[in-house]
């Protein structure tokens, strides 16, 4: 990236497209095993929509933080600082992720309602992480330009 380009988009050098799009998918994969696993408890549970939701919310949180927190810890982090590695990390990417997919989710007739037998449940849980997806990676590409997010990780690689 050259030097005016970098004044134009307010990036820093370094935070690449390619090093965003890696960030949000190791963040989408967190939050749809968390997601996917927390919607199919509270199913099988028989639990209504708002628990069930929030268990799954939990869920992609912690699945999300744990594959970064795995990964820092195997680099030859502290447990104590990977976690503070971790919530630094992820804590936005996760949030942004979770909040547009359950948004989608939520505003996708019957979604809400819909079994883990019928197509509309796959439909709009796969689509709100494909938008979620979309809109997840600039913000942390702007994170990583600025030495948050994933760029905090990248430090312990």
């Amino acid at each position: 990236m050259d030097h005016a380009m970098h004044h134009h988009t307010g990036a820093a050098p370094g935070a690449t497209w390619s090093m965003a799009i890696r960030a949000t998918l190791h963040c989408l994969l967190g939050c749809a095993v968390g997601e996917i696993l927390g919607m199919v408890i509270g199913t099988a549970l028989l639990w209504d929509n708002v628990p069930t939701m929030a268990l799954a919310i939990g869920m992609a949180f912690v699945f999300g933080y744990s594959f970064t927190l795995f990964a820092v810890v195997r680099a030859g982090v502290s447990l104590k600082a990977a976690v503070k590695i971790a919530l630094a990390a992820d804590t936005v990417s996760i949030a942004v992720m979770e909040l547009v997919d359950n948004a989608i989710i939520a505003l996708t007739p019957g979604a809400m309602d819909a079994h883990l037998s019928e197509g509309l449940f796959w439909y709009a849980l796969l689509g709100g992480f494909a938008v979620a997806f979309l809109v997840t990676t600039p913000v942390n590409k702007w994170m990583i330009g600025r030495g948050k997010g994933h760029a905090v990780v990248h430090a312990h690689h």
